[in-house]
């Protein structure tokens, strides 16, 4: 299970189908991400890339910030990601670092056979960094 009530290939299948809007004319690696927040909402976001490389936001970071904007939570349950051209696909460093800021509790990715494979986050990144430790 993704989150009390929600399968992990739930959360998989929202990802496939939102990577399927992804803007990737440079790499050609659409990716998708879904997550489920505190509040028990499902979030999706896809990449989006930019002529200028360094503008580009990935999957995971686009569902985080729609998540952020629509008040719609500050943690996060689960995510789960799908790379339509590679399985698994699992977050980079930055998507893992904030993914960390809201507390992230799971990754789920798509195996290479398709089915949900699931990792808890202080597993994908340990000793980790958070807002905690900048004090009061």
């Amino acid at each position: 299970m993704a989150s009390p009530g929600i399968p992990a290939a739930t959360l998989i299948d929202r990802a496939r189908d939102v990577a399927r809007h992804s803007y990737s004319p440079s790499s050609h690696f659409p990716v998708g991400a879904a997550l489920i927040s505190d509040t028990g909402e499902i979030i999706t976001g896809c990449n989006v890339e930019n002529a200028a490389y360094g503008e580009a936001i990935c999957a995971e970071r686009n569902a985080v910030t729609t998540m952020i904007a629509q008040a719609a939570g500050q943690t996060i349950a689960a995510i789960a990601i799908v790379g339509l051209k590679a399985a698994p696909c699992w977050p980079c460093g930055a998507c893992r670092q904030v993914l960390r800021e809201f507390n992230c509790q799971k990754v789920i990715v798509e195996g290479e056979g398709g089915e949900p494979a699931t990792l808890a986050f202080s597993d994908l990144l340990p000793h980790s960094f958070g807002p905690e430790a900048l004090g009061s």
